[in-house]
């Protein structure tokens, strides 16, 4: 109301001001009217208005004395709400919500604010607490595994291929648990944005189809048929981050396609973008598990395990990665009938 209409209030304070006085001063004329009467006093005219004019600004003076504490008091009590509230979030207790009022003041909009800023820190605290339960389990699950096949290894009655067999799986456990590790580094860079982000021009549809050539054991191994559709094109972009992107999409288009499946990756420019389509014949991902295939540690198949890779970091880095340069990425699937990967980054 006040910041709608400053001209309103401003006759209203005048008229509250001019009120006072006349009211102040006619009382102090009337009281010591009174009180010389009282004790038989006469003063000169000089002096009696002089004695006036004092009396009636002490009144009012003591008017706005009495209402500035009591507006004081009332602020203070309107205000150690939200002062308790920020103390408690201070300790650490986001669960913390103050009673909005309907009016339309600053007061509402404190209160509106330290309630969005309580369940916005409620919301990263129960984040933070997954992520290092998902850390938590994701590194365990390995180290059990190493350490139970170590403590097979002393087993003195192991033949040459069991023993053999155990430190392939020590060592396979090691090497999946050190790209967990570079994994959340990088995940932790790219979200603090300290990622050396070194863009250059290069041909993209050479680094695509140099990834393909590099993942051809994989796929050549399940007998995929993969088709690559590339059109020409030069992008200014960070060739090593990108190519993260691009091993993730294919590797995972590998992993989730049955033997004797399909893989194709299409680049297109269309107009101001550059558009590439990673395309499988593989398991899909249901409508309610494209919600959150982003996030880090989900994984849309439940039954995965350590034995078949990933730690569920993959697409959040590819995500970051691909927001870094200013593009999106997107997933189109149902469950069964193979997923689309499509990202869009700004053309030269």
């Amino acid at each position: 109301m006040r910041k709608r209409h400053p001209r309103l209030w401003g006759l209203l304070w005048s008229a509250f001001v001019l009120t006072l006085l006349a009211v102040a001063f006619s009382a102090a004329f009337f009281l010591t009217r009174y009180l010389f009467r009282l004790i038989h006093l006469t003063l000169p005219p000089l002096a009696t208005q002089l004695v006036n004019s004092f009396l009636g600004l002490f009144l009012v003076a003591l008017v706005l004395w009495s209402f500035s504490r009591f507006f004081r008091q009332q602020q203070r009590n309107a205000f150690q709400p939200i002062i308790q509230a920020l103390e408690r979030i201070a300790k650490g207790d986001f669960s913390i919500r103050l009673e909005n009022e309907p009016e339309d003041g600053i007061l509402s909009n404190l209160v509106a604010s330290v309630n969005k800023m309580a369940r916005e820190l409620d919301e990263m605290e129960a984040m933070r607490q997954e992520f290092i339960s998902n850390v938590s389990h994701e590194i365990q699950s390995p180290l059990t595994s190493i350490r139970g096949f170590a403590q097979a290894l002393r087993d003195e009655r192991l033949g040459p291929s069991e023993r053999q067999h155990y430190v392939d799986i020590i060592e396979m456990e090691s090497r999946r648990l050190s790209r967990l590790t570079e994994d959340l580094l990088k995940l932790a860079a790219l979200e603090s944005e300290q990622a050396q982000f070194e863009p250059k021009p290069y041909r993209l549809d050479k680094q695509l189809r140099s990834i393909l050539l590099t993942c051809e054991p994989q796929w050549r191994d399940k007998a995929l048929a993969v088709e690559a559709a590339l059109d020409e094109v030069s992008i200014t972009a960070d060739e090593d981050l990108l190519s993260q992107v691009w091993m993730n999409l294919v590797n995972n288009g590998i992993k989730f396609t049955p033997p004797g499946g399909a893989l194709r990756v299409e680049l297109r420019r269309r107009g101001a973008e550059v558009e590439c389509r990673v395309a499988d014949t593989g398991i899909g991902i249901s409508p309610e598990d494209q919600v959150h295939i982003f996030e880090r540690f989900y994984k849309a198949d439940k039954s995965r395990t350590w034995s078949q890779g990933g730690s569920g970091l993959g697409l959040s880095i590819a995500k970051k990665i691909v927001a870094l340069h200013r593009g999106e990425i997107e997933v189109e699937s149902q469950a069964g009938q193979g997923a689309t990967f499509t990202v869009r980054l700004p053309a030269n």
